[in-house]
């Protein structure tokens, strides 16, 4: 298992142990039978004619490990992908993502010594010889290797490493796409507007030349200022109709706590930190637009594909747009806390007297949830119950307490739209894309003439 024509295909079942066995191996391979003894104590002449690389008595498995160009290139990697799959963990990735995204570049320590392994031409394979060395009839004559016609010594020699081979294209490509994303880097971004919303909810609008985008899209931000190297995934919640994009930050973690303290510094007027901007890249919300009926579950901040969705079906409204497929969505908004639904309440606000002046009341049917509430948000609803709007959100549509009963809905959801196909989209944590999905399994009727339902999760 040590062939470089192999490696690619087992290196992720490889450990440290495993390595060091196929040295014992090695070592121990004149200790078995007479056959294994005499090919082990073949000459070297050349170095063409051994088959086993050990060639002395006095090395151990431990030393050839470390002193053999396949023994330290298969530590070097085990030891890159052990690093790469141990930070990939969830409790790394939320609250040490610079650990993440650092031992994650070891992936080109990772392939520079993949395509090394093979170069110790450690895996030894039979060569021709004139005459033939005939193995059928020589293996039980041993004694007569070299004094019979029939049976030359034989000679072995490594094979041409061919690893790559099948990595240089991919690299290529990779080289090609991070010049691409440093010309981006490199392009100019200026501020449209920054803004501070509740709940420690950053909102910067920028412009950048020839920036073009789709609905449910995310970029790449990065702040020198903070990091030159730290590149993070943000949603975008303009619309592609807006002259600009942008896009939300909530307060999770150094980086995004680093740079709305930065913002909060800024003198009045003052134009934000330099930033750059790779992408966008597309998403699953992307084919929001492909289906009639859209059911939009976001949670917390996982709402900002959505926004995106919202204001450019608002606009498409207004200019009356009539390449508009969707005819019905359904957006549920689950939040912890009541300051989270203010930054996009007036968004809704909008959309609600919109479809109203338009008679397309029913078009969007929205429900949020306040998930995480005590007896005093209890009691402050009660004494406003009878309010035109919600005590919280300052809207028509009231805001419900807890979770979703995801079966009403779902059944709702079906009752309403008999016949239609119905992609229901998530940007939240895996336990709730879980539900989701087993519920659009469950609803979806096997007649192809009713209701179905695909499921959809935006993945970073």
């Amino acid at each position: 298992c040590n062939d470089c024509n192999q490696m690619l295909p087992v290196v992720v079942d490889q450990s440290l142990i495993s390595l060091w066995r196929n040295f014992v191996r090695l070592y121990r391979l004149g200790k078995y039978d007479d056959l294994s003894m005499a090919l082990s104590s073949l000459d070297d002449s050349g170095n063409t004619t051994f088959l086993n690389p050990i060639r002395s008595t006095t090395t151990t498995p431990t030393l050839l490990v470390f002193t053999s160009v396949a023994g330290i290139t298969g530590v070097i990697i085990t030891l890159s992908l052990i690093l790469i799959i141990t930070s990939s963990m969830e409790v790394i990735r939320r609250s040490y993502f610079e650990v993440f995204w650092f031992t994650h570049h070891l992936f080109i320590v990772f392939f520079a010594g993949l395509v090394i392994h093979g170069a110790g031409r450690i895996v030894r394979s039979q060569t021709t010889t004139n005459p033939l060395h005939n193995a059928t009839f020589c293996k039980d004559r041993i004694d007569d290797w070299g004094k019979i016609q029939e049976c030359p010594v034989p000679q072995f020699a490594g094979g041409f490493p061919q690893t790559w081979m099948w990595v240089i294209g991919p690299m290529i490509l990779y080289v090609c796409e991070r010049l691409l994303r440093f010309i981006r880097y490199m392009q100019t971004v200026k501020y449209r507007k920054i803004v501070i919303r509740p709940s420690k909810v950053l909102e910067l609008q920028l412009v950048k030349n020839g920036f073009k985008m789709d609905v449910g899209q995310y970029v790449f931000l990065n702040c020198p200022a903070i990091s030159q190297l730290e590149w993070h995934p943000f949603t975008m919640t303009s619309a592609p109709e807006e002259d600009f994009f942008s896009v939300h930050i909530r307060s999770v973690g150094d980086w995004t706590q680093k740079l709305i303290s930065i913002v909060e510094q800024l003198p009045e007027g003052a134009e934000g930190p330099k930033m750059g901007v790779d992408g966008p890249f597309g998403t699953a919300s992307e084919d929001v637009f492909d289906y009639e009926v859209a059911m939009l579950v976001g949670a917390g901040i996982g709402v900002t594909p959505f926004a995106s969705i919202l204001k450019s079906i608002w606009y498409k409204f207004k200019d009356s747009n009539p390449k508009l497929r969707t005819r019905k969505i359904y957006f549920y908004w689950l939040c912890r806390e009541t300051h989270a639904f203010e930054w996009f309440a007036d968004l809704l606000q909008l959309l609600e007297r919109e479809m109203e002046e338009r008679g397309m009341g029913s078009f969007l049917t929205y429900k949020l949830y306040l998930t995480g509430w005590d007896q005093s948000h209890a009691n402050h609803v009660m004494v406003h119950a009878d309010a035109d709007t919600d005590v919280v959100t300052g809207l028509k549509q009231k805001t419900n307490y807890g979770r979703p009963n995801w079966d009403k809905e779902f059944e709702q959801v079906r009752k309403e739209n008999p016949t239609s196909v119905v992609g229901t989209f998530l940007c939240g944590p895996a336990v709730l894309a879980t539900v989701l999905s087993k519920k659009c399994v469950k609803y979806t009727d096997v007649d192809p003439r009713k209701t179905k339902f695909y499921f959809n999760k935006e993945n970073f």
